[in-house]
């Protein structure tokens, strides 16, 4: 499927999982005066709470905000908050008492009472002045005051709300935010809280986290409400834990640092370790320097060990005292810093408050934590080795962290964590120096890991590929040791789709594996296998030869292996002795024993690849039967059953199918599990779905890309030529027989050097019409020809039908009508027989015409209107275009049901619309937009014309640019 770095501009977050406490605090402001109190860390979301409530119920104001000062001032959120929401006091009739206000609003002196004498005590000026407070207040009109980090309020401001709270009878709403657990001991605040206005409407809440699918719509709101996939939502709430600022923090970071990725509506994103975003961390550590030394040395311990620990171990690798450990560990548990993860255990209670410590830590200091928590963890957690391995390589230990990684990276392959495994075992070999003998034991670990994991690694492959590479390249390794270790390069560069590279690999291993003929007969299987351009077939049989040579007759998983490979080469190479071999494939999986598992494996993946070969033979139901025994088979690894459901997904497309198909490909392009080559197969199946639906221009997009891809990857082979295909009848449908050429002559030049005619079966009828029709018809002979031997004596009912197709091409061209219409009408019933309806009505289509240049018009006009019925009811709108308007060329009436198109579109544009648009914004005329999506210019008139409304403009230009500058192209224009 289709990626694309999405853009750093992101737009802020939708109010999202609040709407339970929404309402309640809704229902206490919208019932008079109010009482409420929300409490919860930074970040939670209290302030976006209190937004959305007054948005609700809107009020008059007063927003008081509480700073952290190292010496706040007294009254200062109030003074603050009044200068910003009245804009003067004159005319409000203040009484005498206010004058006590001039000190503090000097600005507004003019407009209050003279000041009053200085009373004598402290206490008595306090008073008044919180008089002269609260009468102003209630002059101007405030029915709410906000008062936002309540925690941080010095004590006058805690005086006067505390005044306002005990107030009886009307007066103000109070609403106020605040972190319980960095409310001063002893202050006013606790007081403030519980003591509500008699008939007050209470609301405390204290906030939660979000939920991971909550989190997962707060990121997508910020990019144009796009789904989020679960694996990104999980991973953000991981990292996060849920805190709504952490979340849109670090979605920010990922998408300004162009790791978040769109794949049509669907948001995703790497895994990989990143830093704390810059307002997450500013926050944590402004928090931390004011805890103090012992706290902060804790927390730094803390921050090392990343696991929970005892107080003891804290204080151990903070290089104090458990008794000078004790209060800083109590300060921050009192912040919220830390919790209580086990009776006696503590740990950071955020994930990026440990990273927010961790990075401000001196490097120098860093290592010597980290050697200390090495020494810990081996004393009291010995097994632990992941973070043995971890503390070992911070500190700069190298041996001990070669030691620990490998250990960790085997615990974490036996879990089932192969990413973490490869990632581990990258490092190690890559970051340190080894003696040859680590060296090649640590690179077939990783090409192990690599290889087996049950899931696509992206960009990590290419680094898996890098050092086997070096290791192989290394003076120091010998022919024996090296050898195993290029056989891991080819097998990873393999499961990378970079097949031509594969073969390469294999090839230079095998005189190094001369001391190891299992290994020699896995590199012979492959090199069997008929998939690389520049190979004839003569030279895979060699190999199938070598590899009998070297196989055991022992039923082993080793053995059943090459048999899965020999069979399927066979096939792809075209020889119908392939298919004695599956039926032994098959007996032997119907006497397996469950307890067999690695041969059973070794046999699903035999079967796999017979059923991917039975599809070029157009043998479809014994590709679907190989298909349930890989299933059936005792717990196939996910690598298989991803295959699988990839293969059916071919089967579904050959076989006309279509049905709740477009929701296979969205599941493989959307699978983590997904690797390359399953990637490529779903956008090349989608490229054919949307063909045949009738979105041309976006099926170029992916049918070009996919046909580029082949081709980068050196990948010739059967299933890679449906989209060379379909792009040869998009330029003959276009009267351009050159472009058509240009598409499929490097193909059928390849297959020609392989010597496998079998494979031009779906290839052969596009390439020869184009011949045909550049009078090029010697060329096209020839390709009947090679076509011919390639289906001759074979049971291959695939290629059979197209030669068939292709001879009818031929006898056209001759001017032989009645005979092209008859074999023509055979490649129809051929494809019919093996249930290929979509090409069968193609053939049909062509039989049509070929009975009308024979003269038989109203036989050629039966036909082709049946063709369009059956195409229409396959839901192939393309092809159903065009016999459609030649039918109308002809003069028959066509019913345009399907025309209307689906309804429910409203203001949005309609696929055809979007096409449309597509094509003027590459310059077409609306004459030529109807020649490519086969429709008349007034159709397409009336397209642009309703596409102008919705976009809201007067010409076809302005309105491409308009579905550009929107997005809705993106698709479309390539």
């Amino acid at each position: 499927m289709a990626t694309e770095r999405v853009s750093p501009d992101v737009v802020r977050p939708e109010f999202v999982g609040r709407a339970r406490e929404l309402a309640q605090v809704a229902w206490a402001l919208d019932g008079g005066r109010a009482h409420v109190t929300l409490e919860g860390e930074a970040g939670i979301g209290k302030s976006r709470l209190v937004q959305e409530a007054l948005a609700v119920s809107p009020r008059h104001v007063l927003w008081m905000t509480c700073p952290p000062l190292a010496e706040p001032f007294p009254l200062g959120p109030v003074i603050d908050g009044l200068r910003r929401s009245v804009d003067d006091v004159a005319g409000l009739g203040l009484s005498v008492v206010a004058g006590a206000l001039r000190p503090l609003l000097p600005e507004w002196a003019h407009a209050l009472p003279p000041a009053p004498e200085p009373l004598r005590s402290a206490g008595a000026n306090r008073h008044r002045v919180l008089r002269a407070l609260v009468e102003l207040l209630d002059a101007t009109g405030v029915d709410t005051i906000v008062v936002e980090d309540a925690h941080w309020a010095d004590a006058a401001t805690l005086d006067l709300l505390l005044t306002l709270a005990s107030a009886p009878g009307p007066g103000p709403s109070l609403v106020l935010t605040y972190r319980d657990g960095e409310v001063p001991q002893g202050s006013p605040l606790r007081r403030v809280t519980a003591r509500a206005p008699a008939g007050a409407r209470v609301c405390r809440l204290t906030l939660g986290p979000l939920s991971v699918a909550e989190t997962g719509q707060l990121v997508g709101s910020m990019f144009g409400g796009a789904d989020v996939s679960p694996q990104f939502a999980s991973f953000l709430d991981e990292r996060t834990d849920g805190v709504p600022l952490a979340v849109e923090e670090m979605a920010r970071l990922l998408a300004d640092r162009r790791h978040i990725v769109r794949s049509q509506d669907l948001l995703a994103a790497g895994r990989d370790e990143l830093e704390v975003p810059p307002t997450v961390r500013d926050s944590v550590l402004e928090r931390v320097d004011r805890l103090g030394s012992a706290a902060r040395r804790v927390l730094e311990a803390a921050a090392v060990l990343a696991a929970p620990s005892t107080e003891t171990e804290l204080a151990e690798v903070a290089g104090i005292s458990p008794a000078a450990a004790r209060p800083g560990l109590a300060t921050a548990l009192a912040v919220g810093l830390v919790r209580e993860a086990g009776p006696g255990r503590y740990d950071y209670r955020h994930v990026l408050d440990a990273q927010a410590v961790a990075g401000s830590v001196p490097a120098s200091t860093w290592r010597h934590l980290h050697a200390r928590a090495s020494r810990v963890v081996e004393r009291t957690a010995p097994d632990a080795v992941e973070r043995l391995s971890r503390h070992s390589r911070e500190a700069g230990e190298t041996e001990r962290w070669c030691r620990f990684a490998e250990a960790g990276a085997d615990v974490a392959l036996q879990a089932g964590a192969d990413r973490g495994a490869v990632v581990q075992l990258l490092r190690v070999l890559t970051q340190a120096e080894h003696p040859p003998e680590r060296l090649c034991r640590l690179a077939g670990k990783l090409g192990a890991a690599s290889f087996f994991s049950v899931s696509s690694l992206g960009d990590l492959m290419d680094d898996v590929v890098v050092a086997l590479r070096g290791v192989v390249d290394d003076p120091r390794i010998s022919p024996s040791e090296r050898g195993p270790v290029r056989v891991w390069l080819a097998r990873n560069l393999w499961q990378a789709g970079r097949q031509q590279e594969a073969f390469g690999a294999f090839a230079a291993a095998m005189p190094d594996l001369d001391d190891d003929p299992d290994l020699a007969l896995t590199v012979a299987a492959n090199l069997a296998m008929p998939v690389v351009p520049e190979w004839p077939a003569e030279r895979h049989l060699a190999w199938l030869d070598r590899g009998r040579a070297l196989a055991a007759e022992a039923r082993d998983a080793q053995s059943v292996a090459f048999r899965g490979a020999r069979a399927s080469a066979l096939l792809l190479l075209g020889h119908e002795e392939g298919w004695a071999l599956v039926a032994d494939l098959e007996s032997a999986a119907a006497t397996l024993e469950p307890s067999e598992r690695p041969v059973r494996h070794a046999l699903a993946a035999g079967m796999l690849n017979v059923a991917g070969a039975a599809l070029v033979w157009g043998r479809y139901d014994d590709a679907r039967r190989m298909l349930d025994v890989v299933a059936e088979l005792e717990a196939p690894p996910q690598r298989l059953i991803d295959g699988i459901t990839t293969c059916r997904a071919y089967l579904a497309w050959f076989t006309g199918r279509w049905s709740g198909l477009e929701d296979t490909v969205r599941q493989v392009a959307e699978s983590e599990t997904s690797w390359p080559r399953e990637l490529l197969a779903a956008r090349q199946l989608r490229g054919l779905l949307r063909l045949a639906s009738g979105h041309r221009v976006a099926a170029v997009k992916d049918l070009d890309a996919v046909t580029g891809q082949y081709v980068r990857l050196g990948i010739v082979e059967p299933l890679a030529i449906p989209p060379v295909v379909a792009l040869g009848r998009i330029a003959l449908a276009d009267g351009d027989a050159p472009a058509a050429l240009r598409t499929t002559s490097p193909w059928v030049e390849a297959i020609s050097r392989k010597g496998i005619g079998m494979w031009l079966g779906d290839l052969a009828p596009v390439h020869v019409e184009a011949l045909l029709a550049v009078g090029r018809h010697d060329e096209a002979a020839r390709v009947v020809e090679q076509l011919a031997a390639g289906v001759e004596g074979r049971r291959a009912p695939g290629p059979a039908a197209a030669l068939a197709a292709c001879r009818g091409l031929l006898a056209d061209a001759d001017g032989e009508h009645d005979r092209a219409a008859e074999r023509h009408g055979s490649a129809a019933a051929a494809w019919a027989g093996v249930q290929r309806r979509y090409d069968a009505e193609l053939a049909r289509e062509r039989s049509a015409h070929s009975l009308m240049r024979a003269g038989r018009r109203d036989d050629g006009l039966a036909v082709l209107t049946d063709v369009e019925t059956r195409l229409r009811e396959l839901g192939a709108a393309w092809d159903t275009d065009r016999v459609a308007r030649d039918l109308r060329g002809l003069g028959v009436d066509v019913v345009r049901t399907w025309r209307r198109g689906r309804k429910g579109y409203g203001n949005r544009l309609s696929p055809r619309e979007v096409d449309a648009l597509g094509l003027v914004a590459r310059g077409m005329t609306n004459r030529e937009v109807a020649e490519v999506l086969f429709l008349s210019p007034r159709t397409v008139a009336r397209h642009l014309g309703s596409a102008m409304r919705k976009l809201d403009v007067t010409s076809r230009t302005a309105a491409a640019m308009a579905a550009r500058e929107a997005g809705l192209l993106d698709d479309v224009v390539g």
